[in-house]
């Protein structure tokens, strides 16, 4: 019974992870809205988003040793925030109030590395992390392409909990550096593995844990 009840915990751990992760999302991760550091902000979302993602996605893939878990893990967290997407357009707020972050094809990528290297977790680490890593800040740039223009959502729908040092004044694009991609997957590629080594290593733990 225990080691059936310790099972059951810790698969249904993976929706609390991914409803956290939403809503770190939706708390810190609403860069669109940060006008005055816009590309600053889109760096450091790009880089918290992708590590978050691989922490949590390879250490459900290699416990589970079913690629496609990364993936399953990505759709939850996709579709709470959709949810919260959904609570704030019922507020009254805009459709692109809340930009839902691509975490789907970087966890893609995951699965798809350790399905090609014959389930290798080193490989899945290596490799798999880097991708992520340099792919997310693509997809998500792809992502806000497609939103309507920040300049006005944010002026005119201001965010409730937006400190007044962060209203926005007027943008700062381009003023350090004009490639907020290359810079946030570059920074991304590097973080990312340790991080992804970090969810293997919970593995352990959990195993020891579950063997008590």
């Amino acid at each position: 019974v225990m080691v059936w009840l310790r099972r059951t915990t810790h698969y249904l751990f993976i929706v609390v992870v991914a409803v956290n992760s939403t809503l770190l999302t939706i708390n810190a991760g609403d860069y669109i809205f940060y006008t005055d550091w816009m590309w600053t902000s889109f760096v450091v979302f790009s880089v918290s988003q992708s590590t978050m993602l691989a922490v949590g996605a390879i250490y459900y893939m290699l416990f589970t040793g079913v690629p496609g878990t990364a993936t399953y893990y990505a759709t939850i967290m996709t579709i709470y925030t959709w949810v919260a997407k959904g609570a704030w357009f019922a507020l009254g707020y805009p459709y692109d109030f809340i930009v839902v972050p691509i975490w789907i094809p970087s966890a893609m990528l995951l699965d798809l590395t350790y399905w090609a290297t014959r389930r290798n977790k080193h490989a899945a680490i290596i490799i798999g992390g880097t991708l992520v890593g340099l792919s997310f800040p693509l997809f998500n740039m792809v992502n806000l392409l497609l939103v309507r223009d920040p300049l006005e959502v944010a002026f005119k729908y201001p965010r409730p909990t937006l400190p007044a040092y962060m209203t926005p004044i007027e943008p700062q694009v381009g003023k350090f550096y004009n490639s907020p991609v290359a810079l946030a997957s570059g920074a991304g590629a590097v973080l990312t593995v340790p991080i992804a080594a970090l969810g293997a290593k919970l593995n352990t733990w959990t195993y020891r844990w579950m063997a008590a």
